[in-house]
């Protein structure tokens, strides 16, 4: 474990930390840090991710394969873990800053110390501002998550509640003059309010990894070689149900929902996917396929 001083940032890919208000006078470093040109992203979200944040966030990362890029999360449960495995997964470095020290008898959350070996092996690395033995409290993650912010080009945000401290990550990248990215959701689900809310704030909407590459400045593959971000997405049980129940003649919300089987959150999440992949239509709480 290395101990980074804030004289020996400059010049490094920890430069643009020295550019936030109250910068760490201190890192500590475990595993390797990125070369200065890499291009680094943030990815956070809820901890309560659905399917559907999950799928998404997978599949937008895979789309950056082979390219200079750095994924930069907090190694907290769900959208932080779903990065940090989806990197690994790619090809594609990671950074993992977590609420606490990095001792691992205290790495936070305990359930993800076996991700922070993976990262380590991979040649990514493990940042955070705290004392190795540091044990996380509730005022360490916002102070962490302004790191996250600070350090990358941009922060997409993946799913996250009205009250959610995602949305502190969102402000403070907005604060640092940071691009804000967001995957838009349902409206009927909670997870996307605030995604919806940036979005018409002013964040760039992002549904498929060739927009994130656009935002991120990379020159975009040939024309037509990036897909929709669901195109090649195999559909689930629910899913499927939903739209043999359409081919059956059952068009309304209500009634596919009842009848598909399934509860209603798992249901509207199935429809709501159907929409984003641009199979059905919903009108009125009147569903048709697109092709209609």
């Amino acid at each position: 474990m290395e101990k980074i001083h804030f004289k020996k940032m400059p010049g490094t890919v920890l430069a643009p930390l020295l550019e936030i208000p109250e910068p760490p006078v201190a890192l500590y470093i475990e595993g390797e840090l990125p070369a200065p040109d890499k291009i680094l992203l943030t990815v956070v979200g809820s901890r309560r991710l659905s399917s559907y944040g999950r799928e998404v966030c997978a599949e937008l990362i895979k789309g950056l394969a082979g390219q200079p890029i750095v994924i930069v999360s907090g190694l907290a449960l769900g959208i932080d873990t779903v990065a940090h495995q989806s990197a690994l997964a790619t090809g594609l470095m990671t950074l993992a800053f977590p609420g606490s020290g990095l001792d691992r008898s205290v790495l936070y959350p305990a359930s993800n110390r076996q991700l922070a070996e993976k990262i380590i092996h991979s040649g990514g690395a493990l940042i955070s501002e705290y004392e190795p033995d540091f044990r996380a409290t509730p005022y360490s993650f916002p102070r962490r998550n302004r790191l996250m912010a600070g350090l990358a080009k941009a922060t997409l945000i993946i799913e996250a509640s009205k009250k959610s401290g995602t949305l502190i990550t969102a402000r403070l990248a907005l604060d640092y003059n940071r691009d804000v990215l967001a995957v838009p959701g349902s409206i009927h689900w909670p997870n996307s309010v605030g995604p919806n809310w940036l979005i018409k704030e002013g964040a760039t909407p992002i549904t498929n990894s060739e927009d994130l590459l656009h935002a991120l400045g990379l020159d975009n593959k040939q024309a037509g070689e990036t897909p929709s971000l669901f195109s090649e997405l195999e559909l689930t049980p629910a899913e499927t149900k939903i739209l043999t129940l359409l081919k059956n003649g059952l068009t309304n919300r209500d009634e596919l929902i009842e009848r598909s089987g399934y509860s209603s959150a798992e249901a509207g999440t199935a429809l709501m996917l159907l929409t984003l992949k641009d199979l059905i239509k919903d009108v009125a709480g009147e569903i048709t396929p697109s092709s209609c």
